[in-house]
């Protein structure tokens, strides 16, 4: 993600594991200020998300569906907490192509759809300090 590296637009969003949406809501609205706009479920991905609008950025507040999700397991294993961070970038496939030349790993090897019409792809801790990157690539700017 260099000078000659792929092309990040801009932080997009954080994405934050949590056991208790509902909770969770509560506590960002009511003690940060910071309001809900959005809520969806993804029934394929065993997670529902609440999305906070925060600046220019947003926090989604990811809750597991089911003890077979991914976020399930973090939780399980790390506690409630930051889940990964999106980077928007300018062209998804290029960047995983450039991700995968750099020996990089990568969890989607090609982009699959995201909330509001978005492709995303995820990165896999171990290749970036044990950070999980979401890369993002809408079709607005």
């Amino acid at each position: 993600m260099g000078k000659n590296g792929m092309k990040v637009l801009k932080p997009e969003h954080i994405g934050i594991a949590i056991k208790d949406l509902e909770e969770g809501i509560k506590f960002y609205n009511d003690v940060l200020g910071l309001k809900l706009y959005g809520r969806n479920v993804l029934p394929d991905r065993n997670i529902e998300i609440a999305q906070i609008a925060c600046g220019d950025m947003e926090l989604e507040l990811v809750q597991p569906t089911s003890p077979d999700s991914p976020v399930a397991k973090q939780i399980e294993e790390k506690g409630q907490g930051i889940y990964h961070l999106a980077l928007q970038v300018e062209n998804i496939e290029e960047a995983l192509a450039e991700l995968k030349e750099k020996g990089l790993q990568l969890r989607d090897q090609t982009p699959r759809q995201g909330l509001g019409g978005a492709r995303i792809a995820f990165m896999e801790p171990e290749s970036a300090f044990g950070v999980t990157f979401e890369l993002i690539e809408r079709n607005d700017p």
